[in-house]
C-alpha cells in the first residue's frame, strides 16, 4: 500500500510547485524590493509542503490505506472548501472567505453551526488584524473594502 502515499506525495508536490509559482506572480510592492514581501509566507508554505511531499514519496507508510469511508468523504469536502477559499479570497476578501472556510470546516468536524461560523468570523478578523497591523502586510478586503482607511 505504499503506492497510496506516493500518489498523494506526487499530488502534493505538484500543488507545492503551483503554489510557489503563484506566489512568484505577485506584483512587486510599492517602493521596491523588501526583505519580507507578500510572497514570503506563500514561499515558506510551498517549501514546507514540497519537503513534506518528498518525504511521502521517498518514505511512504508501509501499511496505509485510503479512507474510503466517511473519513474519505470528509477529506474530499475539506479539499473542496479550501479550493473555494482560494478562489473566493479576492472577490469576497480575507475576512469573509476565512469566516466561511473556517466555519464550514469547524462545522464538518462536529461543532454546532452557530459556534463554528462564530469561530470562523473571529479567526478571520483576528488574523486580518495581525497581518495588517502587526506584520504590516495587506490582505484583500473584497466585500468589506468600504472599511479601508486611506
Amino acid at each position: 500500500m505504499t503506492f497510496n502515499d506516493r500518489i498523494f506525495g506526487i499530488l502534493l508536490l505538484v500543488l507545492a510547485v503551483a503554489y510557489g509559482w503563484g506566489a512568484s506572480q505577485f506584483p512587486e510592492p510599492f517602493g521596491g524590493a523588501e526583505a519580507i514581501g507578500p510572497e514570503t509566507f506563500p514561499y515558506l508554505l510551498a517549501a514546507v509542503l514540497g519537503l513534506s511531499s518528498l518525504y511521502l514519496i521517498v518514505r511512504p507508510d508501509p501499511d496505509n490505506a485510503w479512507p474510503w469511508s466517511r473519513t474519505g468523504v470528509e477529506l474530499l469536502i475539506a479539499m473542496v472548501v479550501l479550493v473555494f477559499y482560494a478562489a473566493l479570497l479576492e472577490p469576497l476578501g480575507f475576512i469573509v472567505s476565512t469566516a466561511l472556510a473556517v466555519g464550514t470546516l469547524c462545522w464538518r468536524m462536529g461543532a454546532a453551526p452557530l459556534r463554528a461560523f462564530a469561530t470562523g468570523a473571529i479567526s478571520g478578523v483576528v488574523v486580518f488584524l495581525l497581518f495588517s497591523y502587526a506584520l504590516d502586510l495587506s490582505l484583500p478586503l473584497g466585500l468589506l473594502s468600504f472599511l479601508e482607511v486611506s
